[in-house]
């Protein structure tokens, strides 16, 4: 009889998953908890990255405050040919492509190698320590690190200068934020210590999901740790690394706004424009201080497309050499 049961096919309905739930008014009801989880995202995404997308149009128009976009003349590519034919053009995109280029090799593998060096770490109290004295940084605004490094780089009381003046490598106090040859190294020295930590977190997390077997077959074969370093973790991480490369590279010509307004004190220091002028504070400048809200859109405009564009192409080489791509 106990046999006969086993074999006799079960006819009844199978339950409905939950993540099924139906669909219309009665699948949300179902999944009210996750739906309430959702939507608040969705709708702030919807509110503040596409409903302001309607505003991209004044890049065609000669935009007035006063009549707002729907009265305002339109006037085709100006803008855009404005710019192209601007004098500081040149300035603007070869300041950009070099901070964008320094970031890219300096500081996006940064967090990478601080990622495998913490994960070479045995004492776990230490461990911690680090992680908490390089995740800090992250959660303090660029104000206050401009702040700091004006302090530190100070020809008063900078206690850079004070230490070198000390130890006689210089013989007068240096003003390091005057000095243009001098930027990009504070600039990326700045943004390194603030973004190296929190930016291993992903690293981290990929680096706990690898397999421990790996490790074990590699010691079998007599990997020592620098080996299983190169030959296990980063071949592991390497999916995750082309994913966020892809989205730098999609990203370059950002080559930065809040860092770079900062410790150019708000843009006012004019001798650091010449190298610190980028597009992103060109858009702030021209948009804001002039008030041409036009042409600073459509210089706004032709970064992102050209975002887009590197964006494209590098999820498809990579997609095409490794196999590995956002979509």
């Amino acid at each position: 009889m106990k046999q006969q049961t086993a074999l006799t096919p079960n006819t009844s309905k199978p339950g409905r998953l939950r993540s099924g739930g139906g669909s219309g008014l009665r699948g949300f009801l179902r999944q009210w908890d996750l739906q309430t989880m959702i939507w608040p995202g969705f709708l702030c995404l919807i509110l503040f990255s596409y409903i302001p997308m309607y505003g991209v149009i004044i890049a065609f128009k000669e935009y007035d405050i006063f009549t707002g976009i729907g009265a305002s003349p339109w006037v085709g590519l100006d803008h855009f040919q404005m710019f192209f034919s601007s004098p500081e053009l040149s300035m603007v995109m070869r300041n950009t492509m070099i901070i964008s280029t320094l970031k890219l090799f300096l500081i996006f593998p940064a967090p990478i190698v601080l990622a495998l060096l913490l994960n070479e770490i045995r004492h776990n109290g230490y461990k911690r320590f680090i992680q908490t004295a390089t995740y800090l940084p992250h959660f303090i605004s660029w104000v206050i690190v401009s702040g700091l490094v004006f302090s530190l780089l100070s020809v008063e009381s900078g206690s850079v200068n004070d230490l070198l003046l000390k130890l006689g490598l210089i013989e007068a106090p240096v003003n390091w934020l005057s000095m243009p040859k001098y930027f990009y190294t504070i600039l990326l020295s700045a943004s390194l210590w603030k973004e190296i930590g929190f930016s291993s977190i992903v690293y981290l997390a990929a680096i706990a999901g690898i397999n421990p077997s790996l490790y074990e077959a590699a010691e079998i074969d007599g990997a020592g740790r620098f080996r299983k370093m190169f030959s296990v973790t980063l071949p592991s991480m390497a999916p995750v690394i082309i994913i966020f490369l892809i989205l730098a590279i999609g990203n370059l010509l950002s080559a930065g706004f809040e860092d770079i307004l900062t410790l150019t004190n708000n843009g006012k220091n004019g001798t650091l424009t010449q190298v610190a002028e980028v597009l992103d504070t060109y858009v702030y400048r021209v948009g804001l201080s002039e008030q041409r809200f036009s042409f600073a859109t459509a210089v706004g405009l032709f970064k992102s497309v050209i975002n887009i564009v590197l964006l494209v192409g590098a999820n498809t080489l990579a997609k095409r050499v490794g196999g590995n791509s956002l979509w």
